[in-house]
């Protein structure tokens, strides 16, 4: 009677591996192949001599996802056809990719590092061959284990376990061990006419490849590789940014640094809904917000409606007639009474978005609800985006982002503060009630590092500094940083060179005196709250201040002297 593996009464793998030690070649056929999972075998077929009649030949079958198999079984093109090349092409690549993609998930450890390390040496000496079953789904788990035994020369296992870890020794299986040496044979042939069929493809090279380039390679990476993998990756939207788009013919006169930014907004604004554009006074945001609309208009072709404060209209009115912008001016004065009525824009854009910082104001709203009836995409122009605190930030984000969208990522640095992985964002969601992966998430957050991640999908923001460092060049009589404008002249970056001014106010001079006195009359004449707030206080107040309000009283009156007297010696 043949004995039965279910993983529960009797686990199949200490029999696999049994049998294994006394065999010289085994063939294998499962649905599913875990990379990891050969180190619960690999040391034993580490004995094989390493050839055709003397190694372990893995069978894969491809296995299609759930929901292929409903498209299929109510699709009204057959499906019993046979495989062409350019679809064995197709699928060995898929095969590929989603091996590559094993190595991607979890944390890598040394036993696995060493069992992938063996694998990929077995496969490149011969003593593991893989092939792909493409020809069609093939479910089949078979092992078949050959031994110098005369009584009994092929064992199978036959049943559920494909070969991986869980599938071996941990999740409930149905397993039966063939020992009838007639079973044996027909299932070794039914094996050899799978593995010789057409449609069955060799992957061994290509797999030994994906192990070679993965973390459990054998030769160790330079640093500077890793050091350039990891800035790859940091500027990988940058990058594509720069590739997908092209500046309009009528802004060929801009920096490099402009041009950057525009293609790198314009990638925001189609992938995520919305930009800030956030660069410090004097780097062109103006014409950098003018550029990425007119990509949207001629890419997209979409209008924009500008919102700017009401000394600015008569300045952004010339910069959309300039550039031929299919664009209406509104001061944000206004919004309250056309925004309602206004017909849609695709694009907003608003100027000195800071502004908008305060989510109850009407103003806002009024913004927002436009914004949301209209999916408009937004550009947000603001040398100070941040002022006091991090909802500075998220209250113009929320304009264009609902407050409970998937945003893809979530605040690290606050769930690790809360206990990390699964137990953080469990404790997370008890005390907060939101999504982990939201904008409201992120407002509960205090920690830089967590608003520095979600700010590099939705921010642009360059310092003078900056530019100077990068894009820059250097004349080489003065040694002094420039910018090159299209007409070839220069704008030279000022070298900014502290000064000591040296004088006394002990003076014999009677002139000097009295200039002296004049101007400490002066600055006692000034109305200044900042520096004395305590010279405000009412002197009969109509409600009688607190005990704790006293005290606070009190200390503006010492305060401000010291802050008055200060200011005093600057302007002096």
């Amino acid at each position: 009677m043949p004995r039965i593996f279910d993983n529960i009464e009797l686990s199949l793998l200490p029999a696999l591996r049994e049998t294994i030690k006394l065999s010289y070649r085994a063939d294998f056929c499962v649905g599913y192949f875990n990379l990891r999972g050969w180190r619960s075998i690999g040391d034993l077929i580490e004995a094989y001599m390493g050839n055709r009649g003397a190694c372990c030949r893995l069978l894969v079958g491809m296995q299609s996802l759930p929901s292929d198999e409903l498209n299929a079984s109510f699709s009204l093109i057959s499906h019993h056809r046979g495989i062409d090349n350019s679809t064995i092409i197709r699928l060995k690549k898929r095969m590929a990719e989603e091996f590559r993609q094993q190595l991607t998930i979890g944390a890598p450890s040394d036993i696995d590092e060493q069992g992938l390390r063996r694998l990929s040496y077995q496969i490149k000496t011969g003593k593991v061959i893989v092939k792909l079953f493409l020809a069609y789904h093939l479910y089949a788990k078979l092992y078949l284990v050959h031994r110098h035994d005369p009584n009994s020369q092929i064992v199978g296992f036959l049943g559920s376990s494909n070969l991986t870890l869980s599938g071996l020794s941990k999740q409930g299986e149905l397993n039966l061990d063939i020992l009838d040496f007639d079973a044996c044979n027909k299932l070794q042939k039914w094996f050899e006419n799978r593995w010789e069929e057409y449609g069955c493809i060799d992957i061994s090279k290509e797999l030994a490849e994906i192990l070679d380039r993965s973390w459990a390679r054998s030769e160790l990476i330079p640093p500077y590789h890793i050091y350039l993998n990891i800035v790859y990756h940091l500027s990988r939207e940058a990058i594509a940014g720069i590739a997908e788009y092209q500046i309009p013919r009528d802004f060929k006169g801009l920096f490099q640094f402009q041009e950057e930014a525009v293609k790198l907004a314009a990638r925001h604004i189609t992938k995520r809904g919305g930009v800030i554009i956030g660069d410090v006074v004097g780097l062109g945001k103006t014409l950098v917000g003018t550029a990425i609309a007119k990509i949207l208009q001629e890419d997209c072709l979409l209008e924009t409606l500008i919102i700017c404060p009401k000394n600015l209209v008569k300045m952004w009115q010339e910069y959309a007639d300039k550039y031929r912008l299919l664009a209406k001016v509104l001061s944000i004065s206004r919004v309250q009474q056309e925004l309602p009525e206004l017909r849609r824009y695709r694009v907003v854009l608003i100027d000195e978005s800071h502004n908008l910082r305060n989510r109850e104001g009407k103003r806002y709203r009024a913004i927002q609800e436009y914004i949301a009836i209209n999916e408009s995409k937004c550009i947000l122009l603001s040398a100070t985006p941040y002022n006091k605190t991090y909802l500075d930030l998220s209250a113009q984000l929320r304009l264009f982002i609902p407050e409970d969208q998937n945003l893809g990522l979530r605040p690290e640095a606050l769930l690790n503060q809360l206990g990390g992985g699964s137990q953080g964002e469990l404790e997370f969601m008890k005390r907060h009630q939101c999504s982990v992966r939201s904008l409201a998430a992120f407002e509960k957050s205090e920690h830089p590092d967590d608003w520095r991640d979600l700010m590099k999908r939705y921010m642009v923001r360059r310092t003078r500094s900056f530019i100077k460092d990068n894009y820059a060049e250097t004349d080489a009589e003065t040694d002094r940083k420039y910018l090159e404008f299209a007409n070839g002249t220069r704008s030279y970056f000022p070298d900014r060179l502290p000064r000591t001014i040296k004088f006394s106010s002990e003076t014999s001079t009677t002139n000097s005196q009295l200039d002296f006195e004049e101007i400490v009359e002066v600055i006692n004449a000034l109305n200044l709250p900042r520096y004395g707030l305590g010279n405000y206080i009412a002197k009969k107040p109509k409600q009688q201040p607190t005990e704790a309000e006293q005290r606070q009283l009190n200390a503006l009156f010492r305060g401000g002297r010291r802050l008055m007297g200060f200011s005093a010696d600057k302007l002096v």
